[in-house]
């Protein structure tokens, strides 16, 4: 009976992460109407934050005690298939659906030489095959591979390319600096974003939490300086002019998810959280539900990223 309490915590966590995703994703496609297509948005929110959770997890076990990290990889492991499984599936959704756009054609009318055919020959589709590609190739270490330091790696390397790949064929594909800020702040967002999901997924009891939060906390702090520095950097480059930020749909959802990001950093909890878990002061379902609260914030800033990267 206990231990099927964690269960349905996560369960719960899981619904109410997947509502927020979508209304987030509803409010990013707003903001960017007309430029943008709500199914391609939700796919893109939906794959993001799969392959997010996928790199949290292949990096989550670093932040305990070494005697301590054979747990986490233990209790990592179920999840990570599934959301393994969640990034492969969006991922084809998402290389169907550019394929769709590419040549005006409704889904379910694009038949396999064509979508095979922009999966080879165009830019967009070969991205989307690499990240398909990496997907599986988690799938199948996640499954077919014992969990071990080395293979966390390759789990890991593998959610960074899949995170990166459309990157080159984006809006920075012809600038050098400012893909290169893109990538700094996409990968440091999933850092962060990934690492606490992972804690929410492994970690049940208040030693765990004490040991594991101060870790995390140091090191989300590189993470948001990377992110928002890279993401200042690639938004002077993207952006022509101060008026497109209120002007144009790419603006506009910038704004909002810098302001999700800042209204995170303003929010002073973990100023009391976490020297509340350092002394075992703090339960392990209170910190479960600070961190469910952080996490919301951060999927309606994925969904915004999400967003973002479909405007046309």
């Amino acid at each position: 009976m206990g231990g099927a309490a964690p269960d349905v915590r996560r369960s719960a966590a899981l619904a109410g992460g997947t509502l927020v995703v979508v209304a987030a994703s509803v409010v990013a496609w707003a903001l960017a109407y007309p430029q943008t297509s709500l199914p391609v948005t939700l796919v893109r929110a939906v794959a993001d934050c799969a392959v997010v959770v996928c790199l949290g997890l292949a990096v989550v076990p670093t932040v305990d005690d070494e005697r301590h990290r054979r747990e986490l990889v233990g209790r990592a492991t179920v999840p990570l298939s599934a959301a393994g499984a969640v990034w492969l599936v969006a991922e084809l959704g998402l290389l169907i659906a550019a394929a769709a756009q590419a040549t005006a054609v409704p889904v379910w009318r694009l038949g396999a030489p064509t979508t095979v055919s922009f999966a080879v020959d165009t830019a967009a589709g070969r991205a989307g095959t690499l990240a398909v590609a990496a997907a599986a190739a988690l799938c199948v270490a996640t499954v077919a591979a014992p969990r071990t330091a080395a293979v966390n790696a390759v789990v890991a390397g593998l959610s960074a390319v899949g995170l990166t790949s459309r990157l080159i064929t984006g809006h920075f594909f012809e600038s050098a600096l400012g893909g290169l800020a893109l990538t700094v702040h996409t990968l440091a967002a999933a850092l962060w974003c990934g690492l606490l999901a992972g804690l929410v997924l492994t970690v049940d009891h208040r030693g765990q939490w004490a040991r594991v939060l101060p870790r995390f906390s140091q090191l989300s702090l590189w993470c948001v300086l990377a992110l928002l520095l890279g993401g200042a950097v690639a938004a002077v480059d993207r952006l022509g002019s101060p008026a497109e930020v209120y002007s144009t749909g790419y603006g506009r959802l910038l704004t909002a998810k810098v302001a999700a990001v800042l209204m995170l950093m303003g929010w002073r909890n973990r100023t009391i959280w976490v020297p509340a878990a350092r002394t075992h002061r703090s339960t392990a379902v209170l910190s479960r539900s600070r961190a469910l609260v952080e996490l919301a914030v951060m999927a309606v800033a994925l969904a915004l990223a999400a967003g973002l990267a479909a405007t046309g």
